[in-house]
């Protein structure tokens, strides 16, 4: 955990945003995996973590505003709890780590709730995205479990994502320190992907590497042959040379803060020429983006400046007919580059995404696109000093999407779709870093992954 002050002092900037009533904040519980006894992995509740640091299950909390107080809710362990965990510290012990005096059984929750209810204050909690708590909520606040969502209070969740947004020096420090276990993960990866190799076998190895630092991953690893699919879980290919793998993997911190790296693999050691052009573009696009990020910009240009580069990248192959602007502001560049540039990272992968992906994203004058592939860009706002964002473009080479875009003729006038089906079989490819948006520009987090075409080559084939 971080100092007992820092958790105090985020709890009062909280409560000084919110204005009044009393804010319930509720921790995660074990999630059973088919029965009670074997569950999950447990992971607290990021917003219970960055105001309470408490990493264990059957929490909850309270802010009372007016009364300037906080009181942590949860039971101390009997014997029978001791033989299967072992002697835990009490509750108020781990308050006191957390700055918090106040502690109470959690069966005295829903009878602080009830007071403050019924004394007409407002309480304040964040929208939930687990069931359980749902149902919880509904109790606590005698409301229909479909009415929950939308009771859920904005100008606490507005608050929350004010402060998490904006990273200090302590939070820089536990990304920087995940990054080096990524590092070495997607060293790792180079090294191991050779032909013969089941791509399930690197996943396992970077998996392995992770675990025995401590580290949980950050999301389930993106290790595929098949890049052109986003979200690639599966892991049964067998790796082939001249295969090109798309590796997104990352882990986090002992405090749970997140990493999400990609790099894309040449197997056997070397890109050929399509490839080299191909990744050449992605790579210059994700340069560009880096350098004209700084507080002030809107991540959308950013994210428009990322593609026009891209289409210019890939003009030698003739994909893409007319000035790279144009094929950018028509859409039609999303052929090749359907997501977004990049989303907020720290405590989530996706940072905050859980409490309202626009009111993090948008807003200060920025609307979300409704067209294909700009809808996608999570990020659209002017950046900020202090937030980290990912910068990850990619192109990816989908079948199914070329095709139907050919048969609408969709940006015919811009698209040569001969071209296209020549990259059918080409996959994807995507480069990403985590980046510190500074006083005056930008920083990429963790020791630089090597990421040239020549830095590969050099790793992939030693």
């Amino acid at each position: 955990m971080f100092a007992p002050d820092i958790y105090r002092a985020r709890r009062a900037a909280l409560a000084q945003q919110v204005g009044s009533g009393l804010i319930l904040l509720l921790g995660n519980a074990d999630s059973p995996m088919n029965y009670t006894d074997n569950i999950y992995h447990f992971r607290q509740d990021s917003s219970f973590l960055y105001f309470f640091g408490l990493d264990l299950p059957g929490l909850a909390a309270v802010i009372d505003v007016e009364a300037d107080s906080a009181t942590l809710f949860g039971d101390d362990g009997g014997l029978d709890s001791i033989v299967w965990t072992g002697p835990l510290p009490s509750l108020a012990e781990q308050a006191q780590a957390v700055a918090v005096s106040q502690t109470l059984a959690l069966s005295k929750l829903d009878g602080v709730v009830s007071r403050a209810r019924d004394g007409g204050r407002k309480v304040h909690y964040l929208p939930p995205y687990r069931a359980e708590h749902r149902v919880w909520l509904a109790e606590l606040l005698q409301l229909y479990v479909a009415a929950v969502d939308d009771a859920a209070s904005e100008s606490l969740t507005r608050a929350v994502i004010a402060l998490r947004s904006v990273k200090s020096a302590e939070e820089i420090a536990e990304m920087e320190n995940t990054l080096e276990v990524a590092y070495r993960m997607h060293m790792l990866a180079m090294r191991s992907s050779r032909p013969g190799v089941k791509e399930q076998e690197v996943v396992g190895l970077m998996t392995g590497l992770a675990q025995s630092q401590g580290r949980a991953l950050a999301y389930p690893v993106i290790f595929s042959r098949d890049g052109h699919i986003l979200h690639n879980h599966g892991h049964g290919y067998t790796l082939k040379a001249g295969d090109l793998v798309v590796n997104d993997a990352g882990a986090e911190s002992p405090l749970h803060y997140a990493s999400d790296i990609t790099r894309t693999i040449p197997v056997a050691g070397r890109f050929n020429e399509r490839q080299k052009q191909v990744y050449q573009a992605v790579l210059d696009a994700q340069l560009a983006a880096i350098d004209a990020m700084k507080p002030g910009v809107p991540y959308r240009e950013v994210h428009d400046l990322a593609a026009r580069v891209l289409v210019s990248g890939l003009a030698p192959t003739g994909l893409f007919k007319g000035d790279a602007a144009e094929v950018v502001a028509s859409g039609a560049y999303a052929l090749v580059f359907p997501h977004g540039l990049g989303h907020h990272i720290g405590l989530d992968v996706h940072d905050m995404e859980a409490l309202n992906e626009n009111w993090v994203g948008y807003g200060e004058g920025v609307e979300r696109a409704s067209e294909f592939g700009r809808k996608s860009l999570r990020l659209g706002r002017p950046l900020r000093e202090g937030w980290v964002v990912t910068v990850e473009p990619g192109a990816y080479f989908i079948p199914a999407l070329i095709e139907r875009w050919a048969a609408e003729q969709r940006h015919a006038g811009l698209i040569d779709y001969d071209v296209a089906r020549q990259y059918a079989d080409f996959g994807g490819i995507r480069i990403e870093d985590d980046v510190l948006i500074t006083a005056d520009g930008a920083r990429v987090l963790g020791k630089p992954i090597p990421k040239t075409i020549t830095e590969i080559e050099a790793l992939a084939s030693a």
